[in-house]
């Protein structure tokens, strides 16, 4: 009998969509990346989700999340993605989390219940402390590597980080992950040179506080606001989500 996932069991098998459907994946970062990532592993069948992030949608973000329209604008996103999967997939177990995750809300998560990790946050501390807890728990993890200031999104490449280059996210996490001797760490990452934004626009006080997260946690700020476009980090989220699902697939 057809059901929604049948078009995915033509090419995976129906031992392949059993495994998915029992799978838990934990996606940190529910924006540009994450919140495609979040998209197609539930149309791919995924079974469960904890969905962390602790921002709420913005005006900005329109642009190119998935889940930004005008009616969720306020919103926190981990809300409004849990209710998008469902939309899609009713059976599946889904957990939101308002929160980011820091040393000081780790506890907060039990890294043994994941059959795999996806890391689609912003922050360097925060990228750092998700690898270092999923290694530690030896849960499979993928981290997704700048996409802002892109334009080419046919310059993603799936790579080990001490294998990337150009990408200035990917420099700095290589030389903080080696300092702590990580040895390996699967990352989707961009080779284009950064463009330029045009930061003449942030400085007009007639735009107000553009782009800025809407938190009041200093630890969720990025430096500096990038450019993005709708066609980069959604590229970056569903390469993601194809190697989740073929890792997962692939532990039968």
């Amino acid at each position: 009998m057809q059901n929604q996932f049948s078009r995915t069991e033509l090419l995976l098998g129906k031992a392949a969509m059993e495994k998915l459907s029992r799978s838990h994946v934990a996606v940190f970062g529910i924006g540009g990346v994450g919140g495609y990532v979040c998209e197609a592993l539930a149309r791919s069948g995924v079974g469960a989700f904890d969905l962390i992030d602790s921002d709420k949608v913005d005006i900005t973000n329109l642009n190119r999340q998935i889940i930004a329209t005008h009616k969720t604008i306020g919103r926190y996103k981990a809300d409004v993605m849990r209710e998008r999967i469902l939309e899609i997939n009713p059976e599946a177990a889904v957990t939101a989390h308002r929160c980011f995750f820091l040393p000081e809300t780790a506890q907060q998560f039990n890294f043994y219940q994941y059959d795999y990790i996806v890391d689609a946050v912003d922050t360097v501390t925060a990228k750092i402390s998700l690898v270092m807890a999923a290694q530690e728990k030896q849960v499979p993890i993928i981290s997704s590597m700048g996409a802002g200031n892109k334009l080419d999104a046919s310059r993603f490449k799936v790579a080990d980080i001490y294998q990337t280059n150009v990408c200035p996210l990917a420099k700095v996490m290589r030389h903080e992950l080696k300092k702590r001797g990580v040895k390996s760490l699967k990352v989707v990452y961009s080779d284009e040179m950064p463009t330029i934004p045009n930061t003449n626009i942030l400085e007009n006080p007639e735009n107000g506080n553009v782009c800025q997260p809407d938190t009041q946690d200093t630890n969720t700020r990025r430096r500096s606001v990038p450019g993005s476009a709708a066609f980069v980090p959604s590229v970056a989220g569903l390469i993601i989500a194809g190697e989740v699902v073929r890792d997962l697939v692939q532990a039968i």
